[in-house]
Formats: C-alpha cells, structure tokens, sequence
C-alpha cells in the first residue's frame, strides 16, 4: 500500500472527523475506495470506533433510479434511522465512472432528491466528512496520467491544515465584518449581502464546521444578489459537461441563464424547488495546493485564484441561530476564475485582485 493511502486516513479520522473512542462510524465505501477504506477501518480499529461500511456505488444508483417508477416514500425509516444513530459518517468516493448517472431522467432525479431530505439533514447533523481515493476514472477526467493524478491529490489532501487555517482567518475576519461582496472579471458583476453571516474557515476538519477533504476555503450564505455572473471553468453535472453558464440574478433570485454547453441541466437543477433558484453560498478558493482545474468540484472549488457559488442550500453553520436561510433539496456549486482582470471586494474595499488577496505578497491596490 502506497503510504500515502495511511497518511490519508489518518488525516481523515485524526484531523478531519475527530473521531473518538466508542464512536458509531458509518463508512461509506465508492469502488475503487478499497484501500483506502482498508486503511481507514484499520486507524477506527485501532481507535476503538464502531464501524459499519456500506457500499456506494454510481453504477448501483443508476440501476435503482433508472428501474424505479418515480414514486419514492419520503425519507425511508431504515435508511433515516441509520444516520440518525450515527456519530461519524465518512463517504469515500472513488467510482469507476464519472458519469454513471447521466441518463437518469430529470424528473427521476428531482424526485428521489426531494423525497429524501430528512434522511440529508440526519446525515449533515452527524459529524461528517468526505474525500476521495485517487483512482483512473477521476485521472481520465482530468485529463491526467494516473501516477499524475495521485500526486496532484496528495499533494492537495495532505497539507499543514493548521497553517493554512490560520491564513484563511484573514478571509474570515474580512467577510465577517462586512456587509456586502462585489465580484467584478469579464462576464462578471455581482453583489450579494452578507451582513448577519458568519463565514466558515473551512480547514478540513469538523471542528471547522468543515466537511470535505481536501478542503481550503472560506464560504458564506449570500442573500439580496443582484447582477449577472459567467462560470467560465468547465466542469460535470450531473455526469453531463457544463460549459460558460450565465446567470442573471434580480432580487436574489435567476431570472435569466444560459450556457455554451449543457443548458438543460442548468435548467433541471434550477426547476427543483423555489430555493434552487437562489444562492446558499458564496466560497472563495485558498488551497494553492490545487494548482490546476480536473473537472471534480471537490478539488477545483478550493483552488486559488477561484469564486465558486451553490444555488440552493445554504449551509446552517454560516446563519445566525434559529434562521433557517436559504432552502432546497440541492447545492450545485459553480466556479469562476478569478486569475486575470478580476477583483473581489467587501464593502467597496479590495481584497483580491487577479487572484492575490491584500496580505499576499504582489497584490496591487
């Protein structure tokens, strides 16, 4: 086993999910996750956790979507009941098809999405955390040799998260204080207030109120958006290719969008509910540990230089107690480049421009 699998899992337990003695552990396991699974059960072993690993498989979901009739029972008590009672849930993803589920009918998909939000929001109260295995189908994605590939992950998964936490404080500390954010590149101008928020340091870890790794980010819940934005980095929904989309917000809400490729899933993703038509998040890249783009939003959102925004759900840990903020059965995370003739600003002060933030080194007022 490559050592880097054991430094991975213990990143995972260790860092990221604080996982302590008689913890009950749900672990769910993608394909081609095997070793890392291997390696994962043997540190919750060792730590005296209570595992159960399940199977998650896209190929599987496909079969079940593709045969169902489309009249799911809401949040099945089996399923609802296995979250609810756990501690930790850990997903590995490593599938051996990136786009497994891409001929699943959107109606279909809307559908088991909206009939399972109990059993998201059991999930989302334990503490959960998930990664993926390096493995050929996300190398072929990115258009990378597969030993290129591993060391590209690496290299983003096995970081000094303490340090880079404390450099993401800066962000946090600035989108705390302020009111309202302004993005301005080509394709690109818009508001979103922030004012009553608490920004994430997402550090990789739970104690972060941070859920993947890799990770490095710092992410809001935006309200009152106004404007228009352009994702201009490619990437894969729903296993169907997304290129340029176009979004034009009044009120806080898509009024207008397109895209150069796969407007129809824009479409289907905004057709979900009210609150898919709205922004749960507004995230800013700092892993300069992800130095290039591979068509996985759970590495390209966190690259530097990088502004991603979710339509949908908005995430509890960045509104004040008891509000509930924005609603929906998805969060679709889109990204924007931020390298070139671009700048990011708070309260109509700078803080990024073309990609340095203003305690960096090169950044230009």
């Amino acid at each position: 086993m490559d050592e880097r699998v054991r430094e991975h899992a213990d990143v995972l337990v260790d860092w990221s999910a604080r996982v302590e003695a008689g913890d009950d552990v749900v672990l769910s396991v993608g394909p081609d996750a095997h070793e890392l699974a291997v390696a994962v059960a043997e540190k919750l072993g060792e730590r005296g956790a209570n595992l159960l690993a399940t199977y998650g498989s896209g190929e599987i979901t496909r079969a079940y979507l593709r045969a169902h009739d489309g009249d799911f029972d809401e949040n099945p008590a089996h399923e609802r009941a296995l979250f609810e009672n756990a501690d930790v849930y850990l997903s590995l993803g490593g599938g051996r098809n990136t786009s497994a589920t891409a001929d699943v009918p959107g109606d279909t998909r809307r559908a088991y999405s909206n009939a399972r939000t109990e059993i998201r929001e059991a999930r989302f109260d334990a503490r959960w955390v998930s990664t993926v295995h390096p493995t050929r189908s996300l190398a072929q994605q990115a258009n990378m040799a597969y030993e290129e590939y591993q060391d590209f992950a690496y290299d983003a998964i096995l970081r000094d998260w303490e340090s880079l936490a404390d450099e993401m404080a800066n962000m946090k500390d600035l989108l705390d204080a302020g009111s309202e954010v302004r993005l301005v590149s080509d394709g690109t101008d818009l508001t979103m207030a922030i004012d009553d928020r608490t920004a994430v340091n997402s550090a990789a870890s739970v104690a972060y109120d941070s859920h993947n790794l890799p990770s490095g980010e710092v992410f809001t819940a935006p309200y009152a958006t106004e404007g228009e934005v352009t994702f201009d980095v490619p990437m894969t929904l729903r296993g169907e290719a997304v290129r340029n989309v176009r979004l034009e917000f009044d009120d806080g809400e898509v009024v207008d969008y397109g895209a150069e490729q796969g407007e129809e899933v824009i479409s289907e993703i905004l057709e979900t509910d009210d609150g898919a038509r709205r922004l749960g998040e507004l995230g800013i890249g700092m892993n300069r540990g992800i130095d290039q783009y591979t068509d996985n939003i759970l590495f390209d959102e966190k690259m530097g230089e990088t502004v991603h925004l979710a339509l949908g759900r908005a995430y509890d840990a960045c509104l004040p107690e008891g509000e509930s903020g924005n609603e929906s059965a998805v969060h679709v995370d889109m990204i924007t480049d931020m390298s070139e003739d671009s700048r990011i600003e708070i309260d109509g002060d700078v803080v990024q421009r073309n990609g340095q933030f203003r305690w960096e080194d090169g950044f230009e007022e």
